[in-house]
């Protein structure tokens, strides 16, 4: 079974694409990490372990492969899920490394019982990880190549309990996360405009709350919407739902009037007609299917064992 060998990055291009070149890691806590390791454990183990009893706990060397080709992802995650386990992990390819199959990617060594307990726990985070790595990136790519200059990103629509993997995941191939959380921005939607009474008023109000620190974006839904946010003194506007063709009219107008204003699409935006949007006046394009309804990348975790095909070929025959 072949290794990978990571293709280098330029510097250059990798600052020019916001790409960490190296330790995505390090901007998850350890606390963190520890955290959800433990919690995905119990969830998958509640109370006993009963095919552990049959494996015992000799040591055995256990092999992670990728049998479908995209970007690598969650290595971190799954660094965690070992360590609580007292196995040791050896990977052979780097974070964002974009990978053909069938390829060994990491060597786990331990206690059967605890390579065992964190097969599936690993693979459910890192095949995950990697299918949002690989859309994103195609996205980026897509957009880069038309030559647009903003970010496309990924939106608040994420898995309950596993949103700081997903968002992770678009860290490593230098897709914008957006915000993390209702902590991290103030986001003003039509519910927030209804019941404060204005777009001005709920800009006014949320500037009393969030101080100089927090960027304001309003979500409207015609140019005379974001016109008002705008003078309202929001950082942000959000073109929701607009066609190709409104969305350039609409970001044209606000630039004139506001040249220092971030403008941001979303909404029916797709693979397909994601260029449509790439528009010169437009800084970001946030797309919920990134960590939404996304495909995962097939792997698989084998015990090595001589005479046995870690490859689990489909049976053509009974």
């Amino acid at each position: 079974m072949d290794t990978v060998k990571q293709k280098p990055l330029h510097y250059e291009e990798a600052i020019h694409n916001k790409i960490c070149i190296q330790h995505y890691h390090h901007i998850l806590t350890p606390i963190s990490l520890q955290h959800l390791a433990r919690e995905w454990l119990k969830e998958d183990v509640p109370s006993f372990d009963y095919a552990g009893f049959v494996v015992g706990e000799k040591q055995e060397t256990a092999v992670l492969l990728m049998k479908e080709a995209g970007v690598l992802a969650g290595r971190p995650f799954v660094d965690a899920i070992f360590k609580e386990l007292d196995c040791v992990i050896v990977w052979h390819a780097q974070e964002g490394d974009y990978i053909e199959p069938v390829k060994q990617i990491a060597t786990v060594k331990g206690k059967v019982r605890h390579l065992l307990l964190g097969e599936r726990v690993a693979l459910n985070c890192i095949t995950r990880a990697s299918g949002i790595a690989t859309i994103a990136r195609r996205l980026a790519q897509k957009a880069k190549t038309c030559g647009w200059k903003g970010e496309v990103a990924g939106t608040r629509k994420t898995t309950p309990g596993f949103r700081l993997v997903e968002k992770y995941a678009l860290v490593v191939v230098g897709v914008s996360t957006h915000r993390h959380d209702l902590s991290s921005m103030v986001m003003l939607k039509d519910n927030h405009i209804w019941t404060a009474g204005s777009i001005t008023q709920a800009v006014r109000d949320a500037k009393v709350v969030g101080g100089f620190s927090l960027k304001i974006e309003v979500e409207c839904r015609s140019l005379e919407e974001a016109m008002e946010a705008a003078e309202a003194g929001a950082d942000i506007v959000m073109l929701d739902n607009f066609s190709s063709e409104s969305a350039e009219k609409a970001s044209k107008a606000l630039k004139l009037a506001f040249p220092k204003l971030l403008i941001e699409i979303s909404g029916g935006i797709t693979e397909e007609n994601l260029t449509e949007f790439c528009l010169p006046e437009v800084d970001v394009i946030s797309l919920g299917k990134l960590t939404q309804g996304y495909t995962t990348i097939d792997m698989s975790f084998k015990i090595n064992k001589a005479g046995k095909d870690l490859s689990n070929p489909t049976v053509h025959s009974v």
